[in-house]
């Protein structure tokens, strides 16, 4: 069943939030089972994975659109300029990380989900860690079907909950998006500075659980 989504480019990456829960947290991926994607498609999730794979790039970055959201247990930023500070700050953070596999379990005309395996090595090689999450990415309509579609919503689930947007976990997360990039001393990030504007974001959709408004799916 297609996932209803605005088709106005217009409206901020707020807009464009996907919420879903599921039945149990088992979001291991089995790559014989992904859906082909277009050629422009798969150039879209190869650049996302090889962004959580400490592999940043200007050009990679401008995959999403300015005014998108990224969404995960331990970050929410609200425009490019905070994404950029997120994406660049990996590699100072890890010593590696290593996409495992991955399979697209939906393809919509302005979402792509795929179930990710991402293995994350602490510095000194000291410990590693591997995780299951499900990626939704809403799209920009206006380029959903070109040659270089853009991301307005990127969201990271690792179990069977959505996000609630409120509490202490999540003010950390949003403070600590909003804090990074300025801090960091980074052209790369700083060419992103231009995103950094209020019109760009709206509040964020605060939800009463993380299972409010959020529908269970099989995926």
């Amino acid at each position: 069943m297609s996932t209803s989504l605005p088709t106005d480019s217009s409206l901020p990456g707020e807009h464009f939030e996907v919420r879903q829960t599921s039945s149990d947290d088992d979001y291991h991926p089995d790559p014989s089972k992904s859906i082909p994607l277009s050629q422009p498609r798969q150039a879209l999730l190869d650049d996302v994975l090889a962004l959580y794979s400490c592999q940043p790039t200007r050009r990679r970055v401008e995959r999403y659109a300015p005014d998108c959201v990224y969404d995960d247990q331990f970050v929410y930023a609200n425009d490019r300029y905070k994404m950029a500070g997120q994406w660049f700050a990996l590699p100072k953070l890890f010593r590696e990380s290593k996409n495992e596999s991955y399979q697209v379990v939906k393809n919509d005309p302005l979402l792509i989900q795929f179930k990710n395996e991402q293995t994350w090595t602490f510095p000194g090689g000291i410990k590693s860690t591997t995780i299951n999450a499900l990626v939704s990415l809403s799209l920009d309509p206006d380029s959903a079907d070109s040659d270089f579609p853009q991301i307005k919503y990127h969201k990271d689930q690792a179990n069977c909950k959505d996000y609630s947007h409120t509490g202490a976990g999540f003010a950390f997360k949003k403070w600590q998006a909003d804090k990074v990039a300025g801090q960091m001393d980074s052209d790369d990030v700083q060419y992103f500075k231009k995103d950094d504007r209020e019109e760009y974001r709206e509040d964020v959709r605060k939800y009463d659980s993380g299972t409010a408004d959020a529908p269970k799916k099989d995926f």
